[in-house]
Parts: C-alpha cells; sequence; structure tokens
C-alpha cells in the first residue's frame, strides 16, 4: 500500500476535505434546515403528481404483462386490472397541461429512462393483449360449414361495415372510432389468428387513434387514409374466409 514520506507534499490530485470552503452564495440561499419544495403552486403538484402515476401505470402495466406471460395471473384478473390501468392513463392524459408536459409515450419512457415494451405495446394501442392478439374459437364440426364459425365471421363483418359506416357519417373522433376499431381487431382475432393482407394497417390505425385526445379529430386527409386503409383490411379478411383459412 502507498504509504507518503514523512514530510512529503499532499499529492495534487488528492481530496481537500479539511480545507474546501463553500460558496457564500450558495450557502445563503440554502439552509440545510430549509424544506426543498418540488412545486411551488398546487397547479404544479397535481402536474407532477400525474405524471408520477403515469410512470406507476407503466411500471405496473408491466409488471402485469409478464405476470399474465408466466402465467402467474388470471386471466379474468389481468384483464380487469389491465382495463383499469387504460382508463386511468386516458383519464390522466385528458388534462390539456398533463399532455403538453408528458409529450407522447416515446420520449417520456426514453426521458426517464423506462424499459417496458409490453407496457408500451398496450398504451400505444389501447387494447389490452388478449384482445389484440386472441387465438380463435375451436371450430365446431358441422355438416354445412367449413371453416371459422359463421356466427364469429358475420360479427367481424358487422364491425367493419360499422367501423366504415362511421366515417361515412363523418364520425372522426378518437372518442367514436377508437373503441369500433378496436371491436374489429377483437372480433377479427375471434375468427382466425392468421394474419391476412392488410391487417397491420388496422393496428397501425388503433396506435394513431389512441395517440389522439379523446376529443381530437382526424384531418379530412387522415379520414380518407383510414378509409382506404380499412376498406383494404376489410378485402384482404374477406378474401381470407373465401380461401377457407
Amino acid at each position: 500500500m502507498y504509504s507518503p514520506q514523512p514530510g512529503a507534499g499532499q499529492p495534487a490530485y488528492a481530496p481537500t476535505p479539511h480545507h474546501y470552503v463553500p460558496n457564500p452564495s450558495f450557502t445563503a440561499r440554502v439552509s440545510v434546515d430549509e424544506e426543498m419544495r418540488l412545486a411551488d403552486s398546487a397547479a404544479q403538484r397535481d402536474l407532477i403528481d400525474s405524471l408520477a402515476e403515469i410512470y406507476s401505470i407503466i411500471r405496473t402495466l408491466d409488471g402485469l404483462e409478464k405476470a399474465y406471460q408466466k402465467d402467474a395471473l388470471p386471466e379474468q384478473e389481468y384483464s380487469d386490472m389491465c382495463s383499469k390501468m387504460l382508463r386511468q392513463y386516458q383519464s390522466i392524459l385528458s388534462d390539456k397541461n398533463v399532455q403538453r408536459e408528458f409529450g407522447d409515450l416515446d420520449s417520456f419512457m426514453k426521458e426517464w429512462d423506462i424499459e417496458c415494451p409490453r407496457a408500451a405495446e398496450t398504451l400505444r394501442t389501447g387494447v389490452i393483449r388478449p384482445e389484440l392478439y386472441v387465438s380463435p374459437a375451436p371450430v365446431v364440426p358441422s355438416s354445412s360449414v367449413a371453416g371459422p364459425s359463421g356466427s364469429l365471421v358475420m360479427a367481424a363483418t358487422e364491425n367493419f361495415i360499422t367501423f366504415l359506416d362511421a366515417l361515412k357519417l363523418n364520425y372522426v373522433t378518437k372518442s367514436t372510432l377508437h373503441p369500433i376499431l378496436s371491436d374489429v381487431i377483437q372480433s377479427v382475432n375471434k375468427v382466425t389468428d392468421k394474419d391476412f393482407e392488410h391487417r397491420g394497417k388496422i393496428i397501425q390505425w388503433l396506435i394513431t387513434l389512441n395517440q389522439m385526445r379523446t376529443t381530437e379529430e382526424l384531418s379530412d386527409e387522415q379520414a380518407g387514409d383510414l378509409a382506404f386503409d380499412m376498406e383494404q383490411a376489410y378485402n384482404g379478411f374477406k378474401s381470407m374466409i373465401a380461401s377457407g383459412v
């Protein structure tokens, strides 16, 4: 071990705690007995609390997703808890001040160094995992019907038509379109777990709509693109059914 020789001077790199003199202007401003406040007003405190709640929701959702994948949580309990988290998340972000400070999910997670990909997917789409990726119900043998259940196909078809009709009637708010599009993907997944042409566009638009504010409206151009993409997805779904997949 290194030992300084008697009479040797202090190495230049050595710390000198006994010779440190604090900046007098800093000590004049801050007292060790003074309580440090994160916010100077009730509005600031509410904003900080809301952002902290979003952080907690992301972490909690990711934990739920992991538990569900490990079969450590019953599906109904998982679904109820995730749905509650989604409602709280949307409720918090309905405040314009919170939304402005939050920015978007990706930037928020990057800023606070959050690695929760499962939670991020759920929050982006606004649809819990069992509803977004549902395996089709078992096919009941029948002498008249081959392939998926006719009632499930009919339900999916009706949801597609309902969504397209809503666009034709100029319903373009998130609050109207996102729930109907959620019904589309859920009903489609009950028919088939196979991919079909333009199915991915349904997921992309779920994400786009879910990132909007509740009362925000699609532009005319967005509404046109959405109608076109959904027509293609609907045709892809019909083609898959016709092929007997």
